[in-house]
């Protein structure tokens, strides 16, 4: 009996010293945590403006970018004032029609909240994590998010392209500008910078827009619903950027045929495209067009914005208002609900950035082939010196 009375009391003990040691180390690890600089999650897209009275300044950075709409190296800021004071009349008349503003901000600043929670749990020994938005033609713009880390005392960066899929007009121009504004705010390189450029395919993105998918075709009567046409719609690209070999168009097919073979191909289905602006040649099909030759034809149709991360004008309005709404066959037509806090997604994009973490791959294969063939007039001549570690001493 006293035998067994010492065995349990040494049991107890090391039980105990053991409960001590694991608090211990836990607590030492959240107090590593807390002094740890942050690594910064940079959630990077064009942007929109927030309140209509901003829509001039959004046009004019966006017409003023060589990299997205090359006019003139010369005098494309010149030109670009032009353009954006005759167009911010049409353009601010169509933000007061979708509530007074872009939505983008707002859902940016939640997914890149909502990711770095994700990522304290399942990717602590980078913790904490703080999320960020960098816009390239809207506030906060690029320059103004890295005044704001280097506050912070962020030493390690991802930028997040919330283009899933990349061009050299819309994620290089982003890089672009984050090498300007390396130089000039940070020239001693205190952050390190990595990048994901492109996601396509990834888990989380196709689930999630297969989920929203479903949950549209359900709002059609059961008899009729595999024959509903499924328009997926992204944002087109002028001709002259596409034979420059840019990757969009394929990494926006990839994504679609991803989706349909979730879906195990229920339903017909085409990628069209919207958003052409001026008289150069764009890709097509035109959204429009296929839509209404489609109307007298079909039996229903769904839009799947399959370029955004979330909602802005190019849905709320060009499709909401302007495609469905204005057409004669609207009583067919429904548009897919937007990924915006949809949670699989947001945890398919934790999942990739902690992929990217454990992986330290600064950038993907493919980064250097799109910067050899894109163009610009201010272009980054070196990738390496953008991405890695660079910090002087």
């Amino acid at each position: 009996m006293l035998s067994r009375t010492i065995r349990a009391q040494g049991t107890a003990l090391k039980m105990s010293q053991l409960t001590v040691t694991r608090s211990l180390s836990s607590t030492l690890n959240l107090q590593n945590v807390k002094t740890r600089p942050p690594t910064g999650i940079v959630l990077m897209n064009m942007g929109g403006p927030s309140k209509v009275e901003d829509t001039y300044d959004f046009l004019y950075q966006l017409f003023a970018d060589n990299d997205l709409i090359p006019i003139s190296a010369k005098y494309q800021k010149t030109i670009a004032k032009y353009i954006a004071k005759f167009r911010t009349p049409k353009i601010e008349k169509q933000y007061k029609e979708i509530g007074g503003g872009s939505p983008i901000r707002k859902w940016s600043e939640y997914q890149a909240s909502e990711v770095c929670k994700i990522l304290d749990e399942t990717c602590p020994e980078t913790a904490p994590h703080k999320p960020y938005v960098a816009f390239r033609y809207a506030k906060p713009l690029t320059e103004e998010t890295y005044k704001q880390m280097l506050k912070d005392g962020v030493k390690k960066a991802v930028a997040f392209s919330q283009y899933p899929h990349f061009s050299y007009s819309t994620t290089g121009s982003s890089i672009n500008e984050l090498w300007r504004q390396i130089k000039t705010l940070d020239s001693k390189r205190s952050i390190s910078w990595s990048i994901i450029d492109r996601w396509p395919t990834n888990e989380g993105l196709i689930k999630a827009f297969s989920e929203n998918i479903t949950k549209k075709l359900q709002e059609f009567p059961e008899p009729i619903r595999d024959k509903v046409v499924l328009l997926f719609s992204a944002h087109s690209l002028p001709m002259d950027v596409v034979n420059t070999g840019d990757a969009y168009p394929a990494e926006v097919a990839a994504t679609v045929y991803s989706i349909m073979k979730n879906l195990k191909f229920k339903n017909p289905y085409r990628l069209v495209w919207q958003s052409q602006v001026g008289p150069k040649p764009w890709l097509g099909a035109q959204t429009a067009d296929i839509a209404e030759f489609l109307g007298p034809k079909v039996d229903g149709l769904v839009f799947i914005p399959i370029a955004f991360t979330s909602d802005h004008i190019e849905t709320l309005h060009e499709i909401d208002l302007g495609v469905i709404g204005e057409s004669a066959y609207k009583d067919k037509f429904k548009r897919c609900e937007s990924l915006n806090g949809n949670q699989t997604f947001i945890k398919g994009m934790a999942d990739l950035v902690k992929d990217h973490l454990d992986s330290n791959q600064l950038y993907s294969n493919q980064l250097p082939l799109d910067f050899t063939l894109g163009k610009s007039s201010d272009p980054v001549k070196d990738l390496s010196l953008v991405f890695g570690n660079h910090e002087s001493t």
